[in-house]
């Protein structure tokens, strides 16, 4: 029979499968769809305009953006690559995500870790969090902590390290190796979204979900051998 615990691991993968199926299948019904693929190209043209004005405000949005998609659940940079990627290109975009994701990460550390469990709870993502308190500690090896930062949403690991005074050196490269490869991935979807090409879609879809799927399951492994 299995464990309360592990049953609250399960759900949270079950989740976390559920919103990227749901994602790739919006994504996949836009490029689909002429008139929708259409309407949503319709507007990139206006938001290119607007930030060629002002470029570097333009830049500072996009950073605020993803450092606030890598702080709180309910913010997703999601809706800001592919206009990134069709004002700077591919490789800007993916330097801009991959730096706002880390400024978010080392933002939520930094909160966690100087006012305490308060500002865990009030922003970040509390019954998510609990479940790896205890599990995660403070002298963590920094392969778990890289493979904790793969595998659960990227605004556990900040508030819950910081929590508990995780050494930031190590933090903070575990954090920028973790989200480089999702940043690509993001930038690859939103490029393939732009230019209407399924194949990279589905592609980088499957690939992502396959590579998150490992993580979580590798992860947990672990965690549970550690328990006996």
């Amino acid at each position: 029979m299995p464990q309360p615990r592990a049953v609250e691991w399960l759900q949270s993968a079950r989740k976390r499968l559920g919103i990227f199926l749901l994602l790739s299948a919006g994504l996949l019904l836009a490029v689909s769809s002429d008139e929708l693929h259409g309407g949503l190209m319709a507007l990139l043209p206006a938001a290119e305009a607007i930030i060629r004005e002002r470029p570097l405000l333009g830049i500072l949005t996009f950073l605020l953006f993803a450092a606030l998609s890598a702080m709180l659940a309910f913010v997703s940079s999601a809706v800001i690559v592919p206009v990134g990627v069709y004002v700077w290109g591919s490789a800007m975009s993916l330097v801009l995500l991959w730096l706002g994701w880390t400024l978010g990460g080392v933002t939520a550390y930094t909160l966690s870790r100087h006012i305490g469990r308060p500002v865990a709870k009030a922003i970040g993502p509390g019954p998510a969090m609990e479940r790896y308190e205890g599990l995660i500690t403070s002298r963590a090896s920094f392969g778990l902590v890289l493979l904790f930062q793969l595998a659960v949403p990227s605004e556990i690991p900040g508030y819950l390290l910081g929590l508990l005074r995780y050494p930031f050196g190590k933090y903070l490269a575990a954090l920028a190796l973790a989200e480089l490869p999702f940043a690509l991935a993001t930038v690859y979807i939103s490029s393939g979204f732009i230019e209407r090409r399924l194949a990279l879609l589905v592609g980088v879809g499957l690939a992502v979900a396959g590579f998150s799927a490992w993580a979580f399951f590798a992860l947990h492994r672990k965690l549970a051998q550690k328990r006996f």
